[in-house]
């Protein structure tokens, strides 16, 4: 009878071991693309982790993490729609999967950026654009560029600094507000230490870059922080650097 019962409660205590030794593990290792996504959302992905799941295996020179941080580096330097011929140049990006990705990047612009003209009337408005830079572990600096409307024509990457800054000219940062024939602009910038504070040197090229606008006749409406979790946006702050707020051109 003893005997029985020993070998009963054996199994349910090598069940437990094995649950216990689980849930170590897991706690050690980072979630995976997939199981991050279904836990935290969309929004709590890196780009190379959205890629990832785009790409869902990698290749014999590479795995799908390090073939998608090449993919993520190429995309941050195009300023237009790349073309498949353009992708297959990736090493380890065939065409099955290059197509996967070009078919990702065209509907994104028909349903999220084209399809439906985007208005900005806040900072928060234009925030849920730029939530991609929330994650980067770089800083980097990007300007908007804004019709008589205040819709969004286009986003730009300007530069890609070191962790804690990135340099950025004037005369680089309307290169690309004047090729969209841009009536107005936003900048920001992404704070990787997470804190939304606007640093001296942050002022600084503001009230630059504010003065670089007024004299290109196109004013920037705001200099926007992003952190991980908020934002600061500099125009709220300091409304005096600024020739005029969102109300759109009449």
């Amino acid at each position: 009878m003893m005997t029985q019962e020993k070998f009963q409660i054996a199994p349910a205590k090598a069940e437990s071991l094995y649950i216990s030794s689980s849930k170590d593990l897991s706690a050690m290792n980072p979630l995976l693309p997939r199981e991050k996504i279904e836990r935290m959302g969309a929004s709590s992905m890196s780009n190379e982790e959205l890629l990832a799941l785009i790409l869902g295996s990698g290749c014999q020179d590479c795995d799908v993490f390090e073939l998608s941080r090449k993919l993520a580096d190429f995309l941050s330097e195009e300023t237009e729609m790349p073309t498949l011929q353009k992708l297959r140049r990736i090493r380890g990006l065939g065409r099955v999967k290059a197509t996967q990705v070009l078919a990702c990047l065209e509907l994104s612009g028909r349903y999220i950026l084209s399809g439906k003209a985007m208005f900005v009337g806040s900072p928060e408005d234009i925030v849920v654009r730029l939530s991609f830079l929330k994650y980067e572990s770089q800083e980097r600096f990007v300007l908007a560029t804004l019709d008589a409307a205040n819709h969004v024509i286009r986003v730009h990457e300007l530069t890609k600094g070191l962790v804690d800054r990135t340099p950025i000219h004037p005369r680089e940062a309307f290169v690309k507000a004047i090729e969209d024939r841009a009536v107005s602009v936003i900048f920001a910038h992404n704070h990787p230490s997470g804190a939304t504070v606007p640093s001296e040197e942050d002022l600084s090229i503001t009230r630059v870059l504010c003065a670089s606008g007024r004299i290109l006749q196109i004013p920037v409406l705001d200099h926007i922080i992003v952190g991980k979790c908020g934002h600061t946006s500099i125009c709220r702050l300091y409304p005096e650097y600024f020739e005029r707020t969102f109300t759109p051109v009449d």
